[in-house]
């Protein structure tokens, strides 16, 4: 027979980070967008369109389109998503030393229509296949007029979407979340993930095992 105990702590961290970027690269971003509408396409999670559980709009955007004049825009933003990423491994200490060198896989611009949702808690890191997402992060494009808030299962934590507003967490079970239903207005956002380093060095006899081989 087992008895739960409970370890009392004083921390109440919850390891999301949040910072404010200039307005106008969401507006760009939207406008983006919006002038694109052959690449959109309904929001799919698990890789199927499932409504009940998400209900959006999206743009994939691939990483190697950054090098297109076209997509200028998302490289400038990285830029800036990459100076709030400095800053959350520096509030963190340890995680200077194990991920200083991540990367970015494709990620979305996703547009929710009042309605629009994805109201089922989920994390972002399930299985084999995701199993190299360290944080997610996302940026509100738009202040939402009702509703569509961001929220966190296990820190009773609800974050309103207002523009610029941009947070990082990590993509695991602890940070369970959810995209409340859109009551009124629109609500558009940017978001992915940071991942692993596929070029790090494995051998635990090193001294710098874990560490990306090109920053040695």
């Amino acid at each position: 027979m087992v008895k739960r105990h409970d370890i009392k702590t004083t921390s109440q961290n919850n390891f999301i980070g949040c910072w404010n970027i200039d307005k106008d690269i969401c507006n760009k971003i939207i406008t983006y967008y919006e002038n694109n509408p052959s690449q959109i396409k309904e929001g799919e999670t698990g890789g199927k369109i499932k409504k009940a559980v998400k209900l959006s709009e999206d743009i994939s955007v691939q990483p190697r389109m950054l090098q297109e004049e076209s997509h200028k825009i998302f490289l400038d933003y990285m830029n800036i998503l990459k100076q709030c990423y400095q800053d959350y491994i520096i509030q963190w200490p340890e995680l200077k030393n194990l991920f200083s060198s991540m990367e970015v896989s494709s990620f979305n611009i996703q547009k929710y229509y009042p309605g629009g949702h994805f109201k089922k808690y989920h994390m972002e890191r399930t299985n084999i296949l995701t199993s190299s997402r360290v944080f997610a992060w996302m940026t509100y494009l738009n202040t939402v007029e009702e509703g569509g808030t961001t929220d966190f299962l296990y820190y009773d934590l609800s974050i309103k979407p207002e523009i610029g507003k941009t947070i990082i967490w990590p993509a695991e079970w602890t940070h369970a979340h959810r995209g409340d239903v859109v009551s009124k207005g629109l609500k558009y956002i940017i978001t992915g993930w940071f991942h692993l380093s596929d070029d790090l060095i494995y051998d635990p006899s090193s001294p710098n095992y874990g560490l990306p081989k090109k920053n040695l």
